[in-house]
């Protein structure tokens, strides 16, 4: 596996009062054989996150056809899950309508953030969207008692899969409370309602790994490939040989997988935007090519940019 990098393709420019800074977690729509919409989530002042798209050419994504000037939908009403943030985490089409599953965020006091799981849906292709729910689709459970995240979402034979983040604990480092997080699995007959056995896809690898997130799932031959990040537990917003790092993983059923990623050979740039990190990876296959769409120095705050893989 030998990814080429492509450079960055986008970021923010701050002309709205609700996209000052970040370009963060591309989740690629490939909307038609010209045209590709990649929703991202962009920052406002106080740091709140809200979601939006941009449209760029098919096979050649730096070429940007359109900037979408508005934000998809409002944050939640007080006290709910998506009362202080919204980023996006996976995109299904199906028929008609296109299922945007996003992440919402809300403050907490004693550890700093709650995440959970939304999802909305588009009647008119992926520009405008309604939530279904004032609240999650993937709250906690008596399990699975903290929060979920990022998630990657396919539909085969009429069941939904889902590949999921889950936070297993919050832990106290250097006097910083911070969350360790790994994959989980679980399944759905409509999208909407899961069900959710606390199944392990993707688990830390030593003690050192603390974050495993954005699962992004292609299956190929009978065969699934996972492409995700994973950092360690201490230091890692500071001290790059700690940050994120895109890891892979296959399996045979979906459930089941090895790691493998010491295949990936996708590494931080020597300088630049993905110089300290690299992180949330989206990948498609277009014709005879893979495109990982990701994330660079800042959790986004550099934008994003792509790298291509030939098969």
């Amino acid at each position: 596996m030998n990814w080429q990098k492509k450079g960055l393709i986008f970021n923010t420019q701050g002309e709205y009062d609700w996209n000052k800074s970040h370009a963060q977690c591309p989740v690629v729509d490939l909307v038609s054989e010209s045209m590709w919409r990649i929703y991202y989530s962009t920052r406002n002042d106080k740091g709140q996150s809200q979601i939006t798209f941009i449209e760029v050419e098919a096979g050649k994504p730096e070429t940007i056809l359109y900037q979408h000037d508005k934000y998809l939908f409002d944050f939640g009403k007080f006290g709910t899950f998506d009362d202080s943030g919204l980023m996006p985490t996976a995109v299904v089409t199906i028929g008609k309508y296109k299922y945007l599953y996003y992440i919402g965020w809300t403050l907490k006091k004693i550890v700093p953030y709650h995440n959970s799981i939304g999802l909305a849906i588009s009647k008119d292709g992926g520009v405008n969207f309604e939530k279904v729910y004032n609240g999650s689709i993937m709250p906690p459970l008596p399990n699975e008692p903290y929060f979920t995240g990022t998630a990657f979402v396919r539909v085969e034979s009429n069941v939904w899969r889902m590949w999921y983040l889950s936070c297993t604990e919050w832990i106290v480092i250097n006097g910083e409370v911070e969350p360790k997080y790994h994959i989980k699995y679980c399944e759905s007959q409509d999208g909407k309602n899961w069900n959710r056995e606390g199944i392990v896809a993707i688990d830390y690898k030593n003690e050192n790994e603390g974050g495993i997130a954005s699962a992004s799932v292609i299956k190929e031959l009978g065969v699934y490939k996972m492409w995700f990040s994973y950092r360690n537990k201490f230091n890692y917003r500071a001290n790059s040989a700690h940050s994120y790092r895109i890891g892979y993983a296959t399996s045979i059923d979906g459930v089941s997988w090895i790691r493998k990623d010491e295949l990936v050979n996708i590494r931080t740039s020597q300088i630049g935007w993905d110089s300290e990190m690299i992180c949330y990876p989206n990948v498609i296959k277009f014709r005879s090519k893979y495109f990982m769409f990701y994330n660079g120095n800042g959790f986004g705050k550099s934008g994003f940019g792509y790298a291509t893989l030939g098969i």
